[in-house]
């Protein structure tokens, strides 16, 4: 599989990701009230989540395909915005 397919795969987790955590704090704010610790559970879930997006590199330059400048986005370049190489070959 390429570079390409496996960050998009990796951005469809972490929408599934955004999601769960997001129904987990609704849940519990109307299950129990507000609580601090459903905020820092949804945000610990976030960041394990996303840790693996350092490694969608390119191959020959090493720019990550997440960034766009300084910006990381939600959505992987198909050709690295650096050296030009198809990221989906």
């Amino acid at each position: 599989m390429t570079l390409y397919r496996n960050a998009v795969r990796h951005a469809w987790r972490m929408i599934a990701a955004l999601v769960i955590a997001v129904v987990l704090v609704v849940v519990v704010d109307r299950l129990y009230g507000h609580s601090s610790v459903a905020f820092a559970a949804a945000i610990m879930l976030l960041v394990i989540a996303n840790a693996q997006m350092l490694r969608f590199n390119c191959p020959q330059c090493g720019k990550n395909a997440f960034f766009r400048g300084i910006f990381v986005v939600l959505w992987p370049n198909r050709i690295c915005t650096r050296c030009g190489h198809d990221l989906d070959s």
